[in-house]
């Protein structure tokens, strides 16, 4: 009768701390002093450490540099490899991020260290908000971004001063290979979103555009060439709108 309530009260108390339910060891008596319960025990410790290392000799600006330098990520290179370990970087700061209730002050807190580099107090979001990367991420002053976002940001996204992104867009900064020997190769190429434009909810976004300032993006748009300053696009694939 009282065990439901009492693992009710435990996952409350660990859901106001901010913490996750790993599982729980328990070794009886002489148990554990046994080898085998002592190796168990050892992986059950090494399983709730996170892995704050890469798995390579490499650093986050040789990553930068290579998924901005205009050339292919090839699959099983150490940059790709490097590239697993900050998805799962940004996979535990999402999950933190989008779990719970944050002020604006703590969803700026969390963001910046998503993205590595401090966010303007002007910069407002609604969570939940998802990426796999995070670290080319750049953010100008007086942004929105709304609930259900997806950025795919390892080719670089750079949103300008006093944009506004709506519900559920994504911004895609990845292709693969074309050809069956490439099509685990990565090929990015940045996003670049102007001052005070506007992207619909749901529009897609695809590698290597620009939109200009002051640009509109309708609802359920997907845009694949660049978007000229002051202009409304709307469409799939998005084509300036009369009117």
């Amino acid at each position: 009768m009282y065990d439901g309530a009492i693992y009710e009260y435990q996952n409350s108390f660990l859901r106001y701390l901010h913490l996750e339910d790993k599982g729980i060891f328990t070794a009886y008596d002489g148990q554990g002093k046994s080898t085998p319960n002592r190796e168990e025990l050892y992986r059950f410790g090494k399983s709730l450490e996170p892995d704050s290392e890469p798995p390579v000799d490499s650093t986050l600006e040789e990553f930068l540099n290579a998924f901005t330098c205009g050339q292919p990520v090839r699959a099983g290179s150490e940059t790709m490899q490097y590239c697993r370990w900050l998805s799962q970087q940004a996979m535990r700061l999402t999950a933190e991020l989008n779990r719970t209730y944050h002020t604006p002050e703590e969803i700026r807190d969390i963001f910046s260290e998503l993205t590595g580099k401090p966010v303007d107090e002007t910069f407002r979001m609604f969570p939940p908000f998802y990426t796999d990367c995070g670290k080319n991420i750049t953010i100008g002053k007086n942004v929105f971004v709304n609930s259900g976002c997806h950025f795919q940001d390892q080719g670089g996204i750079f949103i300008g001063d006093g944009a506004l992104i709506g519900h559920g867009v994504v911004l895609a900064t990845l292709n693969h290979g074309m050809t069956a020997q490439e099509r685990h190769d990565l090929f990015p190429a940045p996003i670049r979103i102007g001052r005070n434009a506007w992207i619909g909810a749901n529009a897609t976004i695809l590698p290597g555009v620009a939109v200009g300032d002051n640009a509109i993006i309708a609802a359920g748009a997907v845009v694949a060439k660049d978007v000229p300053a002051n202009t409304v696009v709307g469409g799939v694939p998005a084509k300036p709108l009369d009117g």
